[in-house]
């Protein structure tokens, strides 16, 4: 019988256990910022797992970058706001 193929969150997991030891590394404040990444990763699993990419690590750094940009463009109206304010 085939072997079964691991689910993206499955796979999500594991890769972000394999980090643990960097994570431990990390400053406090480094710390927390590099969990709150991972979070982001776990926001987008479902977008992740339509990807199909071969190397879990793509769709994770893809992610990332989404919540990054959507965080830079709030700030971004906010910051407009606070301007058009004054």
């Amino acid at each position: 019988m085939g072997r079964t193929v691991e689910s993206y969150r499955m796979a999500l997991e594991d890769e972000m256990r394999r980090w643990k030891g960097f994570s431990k590394a990390l400053r406090t404040e480094d710390r927390e910022a590099f969990t709150a990444l991972m979070d982001a990763c776990r926001l987008y699993a479902s977008a992740g797992s339509n990807a199909t990419q071969p190397i879990l690590f793509e769709p994770m750094v893809m992610s990332i970058l989404l919540f990054q940009q959507k965080k830079i463009h709030k700030l971004e109206k906010a910051l407009d706001a606070v301007k058009q304010a004054r």
